[in-house]
C-alpha cells in the first residue's frame, strides 16, 4: 500500500489539478478539458485565494486527490465572513477510493476552516456562498453538490454531515417550439420597456469577483410613470460548460420583483423578452437554479418551458472554533 502524502498547493500543480478533474467523473454538471488558464482565472486569481485551504494528495509524482475549502460574503456583501466554513470540492482519483484519501482531504479542510473562526461548516457551494467554483462545477448558480455526482452525497453523510439546503436545476432549449405567450403582457409592454446593462445596478465586491469575470448582461423593465423599477434579472454566458457540451449555454441568476407589483405579470413578461433576446441571438439554451422549496419560482419556471434537469445537496455540519 503506496504512503500517501498531504501537502499544500504549489503553482506548478495546475496540470495535474486539471487532469485529476477531468479523470474524476463527476458527472454533466462539471465542465471539462477545460484550459489551464481557465483554472487560474476562476480559482486562483480569486484576491482571498489562499493556498493553505487548497490541500492536495499524492502518491510519489501523481496527485491523486484534492479539497479546497473558503468562505462566502458578509451580509453587505463587501468582505468574506469567515464564521461559516466551505468545503467548495474534494475530489480522488477513481482507482484510489476507499482508502480514506478523502475522509483525510475533509478533515484538513475542516481543520483549516476551524483555524480561521469557522464555527460551522458547509460541504458545497450554494448561491452567493460560492467562493470558487461557479462556472466550472453546478449550473446557472452554485447548488451545492449534485444529483449527477453521484459519490458526493453518501460520501459527506459518511463524515457526518446533513442534507440543509436543495436546489433545483431546470433548462429550456431555446431554438425549438414557440416561446411562452401571456396576454397580459400586451398591456404590460405599453407600460414599461427593457433596459440592458453590463451588471446590475448595486453591484457589491462580492458580484465584481465572483461575476464580473463572466461576460454577463442585466435585464430590468423600466416603468414610462414614476413607479418602482417591477423586475431585474441577471444572465451570464456559461462558457465553460457551452464548450463541454458543444452548445451555446446562458445562465439565468438573480431574478427580483418588486413586492408591490408581484403577481401581475412583471417576472413573465421580463423573462419572456429575455428570453427573445438570447433566441434571437442565437444562444442553444438557457439554465436556471431554484430553491425546491420555492414553489411559485418553479411555477413561473415551468410555465416558460423550462423542465427539471438535476438536483443539488447543501450538506452543514456545526463545530466549535479552535
Amino acid at each position: 500500500m503506496p504512503v500517501i502524502a498531504y501537502r499544500h498547493f504549489k503553482n506548478q500543480d495546475v496540470p495535474a489539478l486539471v487532469e485529476l478533474w477531468n479523470d474524476c467523473e463527476l458527472g454533466p454538471g462539471a465542465a471539462q478539458q477545460f484550459s489551464l488558464d481557465s483554472f487560474d482565472q476562476f480559482v486562483l486569481a480569486e484576491p482571498y485565494f489562499d493556498r493553505k485551504a487548497l490541500i492536495e494528495a499524492w502518491d510519489g509524482e501523481r496527485l491523486v486527490g484534492f479539497v479546497h475549502a473558503g468562505f462566502g460574503p458578509d451580509a453587505s456583501g463587501a468582505r468574506l465572513c469567515q464564521e461559516q466554513g466551505i468545503v467548495c470540492v474534494v475530489m480522488v482519483r477513481p482507482g484510489f477510493r476507499r482508502r480514506g484519501i478523502g475522509r483525510r482531504l475533509v478533515e484538513m479542510a475542516e481543520d483549516f476552516l476551524r483555524s480561521q473562526g469557522a464555527r460551522g461548516l458547509q460541504a458545497g457551494e450554494s448561491l452567493n456562498r460560492n467562493p470558487f467554483y461557479l462556472g466550472l462545477y453546478g449550473g446557472a448558480d452554485s447548488a451545492g453538490f449534485l444529483e449527477t455526482d453521484v459519490h458526493a452525497r453518501p460520501f459527506f453523510e459518511r463524515m457526518g454531515y446533513r442534507p440543509s439546503e436543495s436546489y433545483l436545476l431546470m433548462g429550456r432549449e431555446l431554438q425549438a417550439g414557440k416561446l411562452p405567450f401571456d396576454p397580459r403582457m400586451v398591456a404590460l409592454r405599453k407600460s414599461v420597456r427593457l433596459n440592458v446593462l453590463d451588471r446590475p445596478p448595486a453591484s457589491t465586491w462580492w458580484w465584481l469577483v465572483r461575476h464580473g469575470r463572466f461576460d454577463s448582461l442585466t435585464f430590468t423593465l423600466i416603468p414610462n410613470s414614476g413607479m418602482v423599477i417591477p423586475g431585474i434579472v441577471t444572465c451570464w454566458g456559461m462558457d465553460l460548460h457551452t464548450e463541454t457540451r458543444g452548445r451555446r449555454t446562458v445562465g439565468i441568476t438573480d431574478l427580483f420583483v418588486a413586492e408591490s407589483v408581484r403577481r401581475k405579470g412583471y417576472a413573465k413578461a421580463l423573462l419572456c423578452e429575455v428570453l427573445r433576446f438570447f433566441r434571437e441571438d442565437g444562444v442553444a439554451e438557457v439554465e436556471v437554479v431554484v430553491p425546491e422549496g420555492n414553489q411559485p419560482a418553479q411555477s413561473l419556471f415551468q410555465g416558460l418551458g423550462f423542465t427539471p434537469r438535476d438536483r443539488g445537496t447543501v450538506f452543514r455540519k456545526e463545530t466549535q472554533a479552535g
